[in-house]
């Protein structure tokens, strides 16, 4: 009996390169002798991830559509041709028993071309607003994996699955290591702590609201903070009067993320898809401040998903320097509200959501 053989599709932000590895890992975890191919988008993260990761990615040469007036969108249809062929080319070649979409650019084409040719088709959207790519490709799949309510408004209810988002499991792998984080980050056991973070590259308006927090931080040395400025902004923010205060650890990226959801009372976090599966594994209360610089606001569509269900604190990225760390002090004094905040979160938590997708994608194989 052949080896089964699966292509998974997408990438172009850490938000749909990890999912599709943790779906990856699961299916080998399944059926170790299962043969995976990822196609990607040239010059996007992906490339270089996915063979950290242990798989073989083949890269199209596919851009997104840019929203302002640009000569750029003038390559956009040469692009998108090249790239159909391209993937016709690696789906025929490689044939495929099943062909899998995370959203991003490359997938489009991916699984298109897989659906034409008969292969069956999943996409996995992490996302409370459907991307521009899965709405497209909504009509031409078998199954489609979701991770909150209310996704009958972009694809058919017959072919929706509710699974959760693929995370990286050892991030929500806390118990017991709360001492252990203290001494990690050279923490205060008898203080509260807060976790600030902004994705890998970092937040400049989260950033810019602890810059302007500074005399709030200075006057609650009863409150410590984990800071994660970024890459782009950790050089800025060392030389600033923040960067120097007592009860701030200011880093440029939290190895150890598991350990500072060990470790924290409260998140402020942007609100992408896989960081807000991580709070809901972790059941910890957080205020969210989406990202207003994302396709159709989906970070706001995302926070607001938790809010309704008084499982987050939403702040507006536009109130964020005046507001954020003054709703952060003034949530840790409210425990009543933290236990609720963290008991509506833990419950919109899923577990194992890459072993389910995963599952399904070989229920797929006939």
């Amino acid at each position: 009996m052949k080896n089964k053989k699966i292509i998974i599709s997408g990438g172009g932000t850490g938000g749909h390169i990890f999912p599709a590895i943790a779906i990856a890992n699961a299916l080998k975890e399944q059926d170790n002798s299962i043969e995976i191919l990822f196609v990607g988008a040239k010059g996007k993260m992906e490339m270089d991830r996915v063979p950290k990761a242990g798989y073989e990615i083949k890269g199209l040469w596919i851009s997104g559509f840019h929203r302002k007036l640009t000569l750029k969108n003038l390559m956009f249809p040469f692009k998108l041709i090249s790239s159909w062929f391209k993937a016709f080319s690696i789906v025929r070649g490689f044939k495929p028993d099943a062909a899998v979409g995370v959203g991003g650019y490359a997938s489009g084409p991916t699984l298109d071309v897989a659906a034409r040719l008969g292969v069956p088709t999943l996409i996995q959207e992490q996302n409370s607003y459907a991307g521009v790519t899965n709405r497209l490709l909504a009509n031409k799949v078998s199954k489609v994996c979701v991770a909150y309510d209310g996704m009958d408004r972009f694809f058919a209810k017959d072919k929706i699955i509710f699974t959760g988002n693929p995370i990286r499991q050892a991030i929500t792998k806390i118990a017991g290591k709360r001492a252990e984080a203290y001494q990690h980050f050279g923490l205060d056991p008898d203080k509260k702590t807060i976790v600030v973070v902004g994705g890998s590259l970092g937040a400049r308006t989260i950033n810019n609201a602890m810059e302007a927090a500074f005399d709030l931080i200075a006057n609650n040395q009863g409150v410590q903070v984990i800071w994660q400025a970024g890459k782009l902004y950790i050089e800025e923010f060392e030389a600033k009067e923040t960067g120097q205060l007592p009860n701030v650890k200011l880093t440029k990226f939290i190895n150890r993320m598991d350990l500072a959801y060990a470790v924290a009372d409260l998140v402020i976090s942007r609100a992408g898809a896989a960081t807000i599966s991580e709070i809901c594994l972790v059941e910890k209360p957080s205020i969210l401040v989406p990202s207003p610089n994302v396709s159709e606001d989906h970070q706001t569509k995302n926070a607001m998903a938790l809010v309704n269900k008084d499982a987050a604190i939403m702040v507006k990225d536009k109130d964020a320097v005046n507001n954020m760390y003054q709703t952060a002090l003034d949530l840790l004094k409210d425990e009543a509200r933290l236990k609720v905040i963290s008991k509506n979160v833990g419950e919109l938590g899923m577990k194992n959501s890459a072993t389910r997708i995963a599952k399904e994608v070989l229920s797929l194989i006939k």
